[in-house]
């Protein structure tokens, strides 16, 4: 695939970091226009009491109308099994289209399984505005933007390359933090890998914008990247890691690691384009289903 990079364009972005989930959602700016897209926001969740409240997406509402801009684009890297996606509550305040990769219809059917979702739950990708093929261009004012498949993490993961800047979903972390597991339903580590060294045959230059940053030994929360600084410094694929060595180590790194604290709910609602699942009285109601996952 030949991807219509161009580095020329520099959007603003404009990063608001979650300390519950530590998610990082972007509000990215067109620079010559009011123009902008929100990538992966947060709905926030209190599990235990049952509670859905606004916060975090109302400091990025606030942010657009503050600046007034006019949002066009409501972009989901993939189907987050860490937080919740706040894009409709994001749509009905500002407008904008939710869009999320074509792939989405595979996740769906998984998980429409696992929770035993009834007829009544479409598994066509049809709650989102556009589904993304590999490569499809679509525009943020005078911006061009441009999806990549990217799957391993989830068989729906796409990163965004908008003018310079592309945001990355899950696919990398930060070079001292490598990657994300990919021992979910539909995940691959072999895959992943493919995917991690499509991402970095683009230019050195290209700023990286992460989903998730946890803050490894203690240093300050980042976001922030180049292509050429993973290359070189990722410590699961920079310097030349093979794909046998990253799948033996992601293989036993994931082994050890904790279902997301947030990833039923999380499933629920994203495969849904953000929107809460309803009991047969039309009551927001999740489900738990045991030793499913």
């Amino acid at each position: 695939m030949n991807y219509p990079v161009n580095l020329a364009q520099k959007p603003e972005v404009t990063p608001f970091f979650d300390e519950q989930t530590n998610t990082i959602s972007y509000v990215v700016k067109d620079p010559d226009s009011a123009s902008c897209a929100v990538i992966d926001s947060v709905m926030d969740i209190d599990y235990a009491a049952g509670r859905i409240t606004y916060d975090h997406a109302d400091r990025m509402i606030e942010h657009i109308r503050d600046n007034n801009l006019t949002l066009e684009w409501i972009i989901e890297t993939h189907v987050h099994a860490d937080h919740l996606s706040a894009a409709p509550y994001i749509q009905e305040k500002l407008g904008g289209k939710i869009g999320i990769g074509e792939k989405i219809m595979v996740v769906q059917e998984t998980f429409g399984k696992v929770f035993n979702e009834g007829t009544e739950f479409q598994r066509d990708g049809s709650q989102f505005d556009a589904l993304f093929k590999d490569g499809d261009t679509y525009r943020i004012g005078g911006l061009e933007a441009f999806a990549m498949f990217t799957p391993g993490h989830t068989p729906a993961c796409m990163v965004h390359v908008i003018g310079d800047a592309a945001f990355v979903g899950d696919t990398l972390f930060m070079p001292d933090g490598g990657s994300a597991r990919a021992d979910f339903p539909g995940g691959d580590a072999g895959v992943l890998y493919d995917s991690i060294q499509k991402l970095l045959s683009l230019p050195d230059e290209m700023r990286l914008f992460m989903c998730h940053d946890y803050g490894p030994n203690g240093r300050d929360i980042a976001w922030e990247t180049t292509i050429g600084e993973e290359r070189a410094n990722n410590i699961h694929v920079g310097a030349g890691a093979t794909r046998e060595q990253f799948i033996a180590m992601r293989t036993e790194r994931d082994a050890t690691l904790a279902m997301p604290r947030l990833i039923i709910p999380s499933l629920q609602v994203n495969m849904r384009a953000g929107e809460l699942p309803t009991d047969k009285d039309g009551k927001p109601m999740l489900k738990v289903p045991l030793n499913g996952l």
